[in-house]
């Protein structure tokens, strides 16, 4: 009899034991979770307050007069796009993008098109939902970077998109950190990549500096105005957060 309860309680006990056990895996769970969307809220909070911080300003000793230079920033679906007028200073300076295959001599191209992301999900071929995780993991932890260009012609009736009036010294200035962040071949030639873009005429080519979550597309376009002189926020690491800091320091 002894044994027969033994038997008779020992289910029970390990019965106990289980809901147990999956009680305090999912606490672990809810806990991940939280600690999940916590770090998400605060990341897009920082992203925020860092929109509306003005970042720190490279000089610009220039004293190069003239009428005032007329930029864009152009929304993508994740990122935004510097928008610079093909001037023919403009042709001047990217001359190398158009030996290595860029219309920027076609007579109807009035805007070159610049943007700054991971080498692996920038890239990726296909829609952004069937980017694979590995690619997307890639991109979040750190890869390498590429410029992307594109020629377009003129803008729509009625576009509407950021503006922002820059000075001639300060656009001399954007355009040296523009190329200052392609990396050279052995001949200090742009390098091209082979990657297929998202239109006929755009192109990928290799750049300096590493891609990640603290160091996003978004970012490079506050960082790359700031290094001209052209005030911006600190860090802009979303979409929203360049849209908020443009209207912070270039309302109007």
């Amino acid at each position: 009899m002894p044994l027969l309860r033994r038997q008779a309680g020992a289910p029970r006990f390990r019965g106990k034991g289980l809901s147990h056990a999956v009680r305090t895996i999912g606490k672990a769970v809810f806990r991940i979770a939280l600690g999940l969307v916590a770090l998400v809220g605060l990341y897009l909070f920082a992203s925020i307050a860092g929109a509306l911080i003005p970042g720190p300003l490279s000089p610009n000793p220039s004293a190069e007069d003239g009428p005032p230079v007329e930029i864009r920033l152009v929304a993508g679906p994740i990122h935004y796009d510097l928008l610079l007028p093909l001037t023919p200073r403009t042709r001047a300076r990217f001359f190398h993008l158009e030996q290595a295959g860029l219309p920027l001599a076609d007579p109807q191209a009035e805007w070159l098109v610049i943007g700054w992301g991971s080498r692996a999900f920038y890239t990726h071929e296909g829609p952004y939902r069937d980017v694979p995780a590995a690619t997307l993991w890639r991109a979040v932890t750190g890869d390498d970077a590429v410029l992307r260009a594109d020629v377009i012609g003129p803008l729509p009736q009625g576009y509407e998109s950021p503006v922002l009036k820059v000075t001639q010294a300060e656009y001399a200035a954007l355009l040296t950190a523009i190329l200052q962040q392609l990396k050279p071949d052995a001949d200090f030639a742009a390098i091209a990549l082979t990657a297929p873009g998202f239109t006929d005429t755009d192109m990928f080519f290799e750049a300096t500096g590493r891609f990640h979550i603290f160091r996003t597309c978004n970012t490079w376009v506050s960082r790359t105005l700031r290094r001209a002189g052209i005030r911006f926020g600190a860090w802009t690491p979303t979409p929203y957060a360049v849209t908020l800091s443009h209207r912070r320091f270039h309302p109007g």
